[in-house]
């Protein structure tokens, strides 16, 4: 908690706020969310969503990114070097970890959790804030995005798009519990909450404010108000439309994306989810 308050005073006092007190608390509020020991958000039974937003470490993140300054970071090639702020450097990790991370242009901003396993294909990059749980997949082209959270034994498929939520403070970021599987370019956005086991099929687009048609169910799920759009655990969602009544969209022909629930996870279903475990 003396963190928490320390970095909420310093983004109270914005520009006017001490520099190295400032660059020092955002050095340890780095170290506190790679060791997995603050969140950006946490699990809640409490709350309608399950989850709670921690504001102050989206405050203590902008305060990190306004106390640093432009430096030069090593690159393959020397007259063309990386450029960032020197208080959001590279995770370091070593083989201890048990994290694969394959040769071919992947990134990790130092302030991320990897759990124990976690594998990462190239080209991928995870933000600062994020939470990535134990054995868990990021493929090729993937986003995670600031202070994403991502469950353990999730698959979070070849260009898929996990976005951050670091503004406002206070709005929940985009969660993905355990043994969710993210289909190959996926978006999701705003806060949107995926609960545990559920499938979000290819090219299927989430915001915090998707209306989710629910099949097997018969109903619509909306988000309530203020709150983010929440899909039920075990769900299997692909894109689908629907059509335009009003205006001149009967006559165009005009339909609408959206998102549908077409089943809940069955025997059939896990079983093609456990061929992912053969590539861990």
């Amino acid at each position: 908690m003396k963190l928490a308050e320390q970095i909420q005073r310093l983004y109270a006092r914005a520009n006017a706020a001490d520099r190295d007190e400032a660059r020092a608390a955002f050095a340890a509020l780095r170290t506190e969310l790679a060791q997995g020991r603050v969140r950006a958000a946490v699990p809640d039974p409490s709350s309608p969503t399950g989850w709670r937003v921690n504001a102050w470490v989206k405050q203590g993140i902008l305060v990190g990114f306004q106390c640093g300054d432009v430096v030069a970071f090593d690159s393959p090639n020397a007259d063309s070097p990386w450029l960032d702020k020197d208080t959001l450097p590279l995770r370091p990790l070593s083989t201890v970890s048990k994290v694969r991370i394959v040769p071919g242009g992947s990134s990790v901003r130092d302030g991320a959790y990897l759990g124990r396993g976690v594998i990462c294909m190239p080209p991928m990059y995870v933000n600062i804030g994020a939470y990535i749980g134990e054995g868990s997949l990021i493929d090729s082209h993937a986003l995670v995005g600031s202070c994403a959270q991502i469950g353990s034994g999730v698959h979070v498929s070849a260009g898929a798009q996990i976005g951050g939520v670091l503004e406002p403070v206070g709005a929940l970021p985009v969660i993905v519990e355990d043994d969710a599987l993210i289909g190959g370019n996926t978006g999701l956005y705003e806060g949107a909450v995926i609960k545990r086991r559920a499938v979000i099929g290819a090219g299927t687009v989430l915001t915090g404010s998707t209306p989710i048609y629910d099949l097997p169910r018969r109903r619509i799920i909306r988000p309530a108000e203020g709150g983010p759009t929440i899909v039920p655990e075990d769900a299997v969602v692909v894109p689908g439309a629907r059509a335009v009544t009003s205006g001149a969209g009967p006559g165009w022909g005009l339909s609408l994306a959206t998102p549908v629930i077409v089943k809940y996870r069955d025997d059939r279903t896990d079983t093609r989810v456990e061929l992912e475990a053969w590539i861990r």
